[in-house]
């Protein structure tokens, strides 16, 4: 189904931004709070990217708007981490929201996928 975002790479984005202080060591706490602030945000961001493209035949400006908030707080996301490793895969996933975004100007059923792996190679970057 092209309008639904695997729900576990949501979860486990959701997930990371409560384990992950557990698991890190003091050497990489600025990371750990990138990442567990990149998860929360991205997650509800992504949940609401789906939600909106799985609902546009009955409101098409919400896909539009939920895409412009999860730009928004990539950019600021991108450019408040310090770690470069985070950097690089919210950097992926603008690629992942460009994409998106010029399948709905082109009227195209956008490819979701893309976007949740994105979102799942963050995770792994965060944990690993």
């Amino acid at each position: 189904m092209p309008f639904r975002t695997h729900r576990s790479t949501v979860l486990s984005v959701a997930a990371l931004a409560l384990v992950l202080p557990l698991a890190v060591g003091c050497s990489a706490a600025q990371k750990a709070l990138d990442c567990g602030n990149t998860a929360v945000t991205v997650s509800t961001d992504i949940a609401n990217v789906s939600t909106a493209f799985g609902n546009a035949q009955n409101d098409p400006q919400a896909a539009g708007a939920a895409l412009q908030k999860l730009k928004t707080d990539l950019d600021q996301l991108g450019r408040n981490s310090s770690d470069t490793d985070v950097a690089k895969a919210v950097t992926d996933l603008q690629a992942q929201v460009e994409k998106l975004q010029q399948a709905a100007n082109n009227k195209q059923v956008p490819d979701l996928k893309p976007l949740g792996d994105a979102a799942a190679n963050l995770s792994k970057v965060c944990t690993g």
